[in-house]
């Protein structure tokens, strides 16, 4: 069931008895468990309505013992338990026994006052399992995939209607680019824009350079945007910002490497058919880094790729052996790539 459906059937009173939530957006598995937790518990009632877990650190039998017990002063009950990687191929650390059976035989005839949600901080489940499979066949396992880059960009331009304000195409993509499609960065980012330019008004590219910080790995991916559209003075700029901030160039070069490798496989996924959502999964990316980096391959053949790859390979030992001052070669390298 997707989270959609799910919160359909919630609004409508009709939640399910257990809820497995799993996937790489925590985002919306955050967002889907106040949404539920609003609609199913009182305010007033919270205190006494709501339980919160540990899988790592207590067994399933106690949350499930928890579920079963009638709830005090309230009509309903509300249980959350986290870190339940019995549901996936992980292998756990902690010393705590789970014993599956039990939950098996508690989806048989589920306590009718409670609802248990489940969380899992994984993008898949071991479909091997039988409990699973069982999950799955009650429709009470909800997936919380990554937006694709549509998505994402319709889900910041409402963000920014609901505060009362737009933003340009161009802001927008800017935005994404600089938080790496993360929404929690996303949302506190927004709120940060919102404030700033007031009701009404329009955030431009030069609202999110002057107010949205950046990682280094977000410089870097923005440095070899500007690369491959030959904007060689900004490049240069981001580089100077970096070991400004005292950034290793060697930890620089790798991670210029790093780009050059997504790009490079992102071109052979390509050319074997896959779409941009199974190339973010069998890379493990957001989609929105995927769209950018295939966007930046197309300037490049495969031929290309391979031979930045070698010659940052080339960089990389001459810089760790001292035939070449770091920064000077990390300079001489943007200017031959970008020639």
């Amino acid at each position: 069931m997707d989270a959609k459906r799910a919160l359909k059937d919630i609004q409508a009173g009709r939640p399910a008895p257990v809820y497995l939530c799993y996937g790489p957006e925590k985002y919306k598995m955050r967002e889907f468990i106040q949404v539920l937790t609003d609609l199913l518990i009182e305010p007033e009632h919270k205190e006494f309505a709501v339980s919160k877990f540990d899988l790592s650190e207590i067994s399933l039998s106690s949350v499930l013992e928890d579920a079963e017990t009638l709830p005090f002063m309230v009509p309903k009950k509300l249980v959350i338990a986290k870190n339940a990687l019995f549901f996936t191929g992980a292998k756990e650390s902690t010393k705590i026994e789970h014993h599956l059976d039990r939950l098996t035989e508690y989806l048989k005839s589920p306590a009718e006052h409670t609802v248990v949600v489940f969380t899992v901080d994984a993008d898949k489940l071991d479909e091997r399992k039988k409990i699973v499979k069982a999950l799955k066949d009650l429709e009470a396992a909800v997936p919380f995939l990554s937006l694709s880059p549509e998505e994402l960009q319709q889900w910041v331009a409402r963000q920014a209607q609901q505060l009362g304000f737009t933003f340009t195409g161009e802001a927008a993509d800017q935005l994404i680019l600089y938080t790496g499609g993360n929404l929690q960065s996303l949302s506190a980012e927004i709120e940060k824009i919102s404030l700033y330019v007031g009701t009404g008004a329009e955030a431009t590219v030069d609202v999110i350079d002057q107010l949205v910080a950046r990682s280094t790995e977000q410089n870097v991916f923005i440095l070899i945007e500007d690369i491959v559209n030959v904007r060689l003075e900004r490049a240069f700029v981001i580089l100077e910002e970096l070991l400004k901030q005292r950034e290793e160039p060697i930890k620089i070069a790798s991670l210029i490497a790093r780009q050059f490798r997504i790009m490079l496989q992102v071109k052979e996924l390509s050319k074997q058919g896959y779409s941009q959502q199974q190339m973010a999964s069998q890379i493990g990316l957001h989609p929105f880094a995927v769209k950018v980096a295939e966007g930046q391959s197309r300037k490049y053949d495969i031929m290309k790729l391979s031979s930045i790859m070698s010659q940052l390979a080339d960089l990389d030992f001459q810089m760790k052996t001292g035939k070449i001052d770091k920064v000077l070669g990390l300079e001489l390298f943007l200017l031959r790539l970008a020639a």
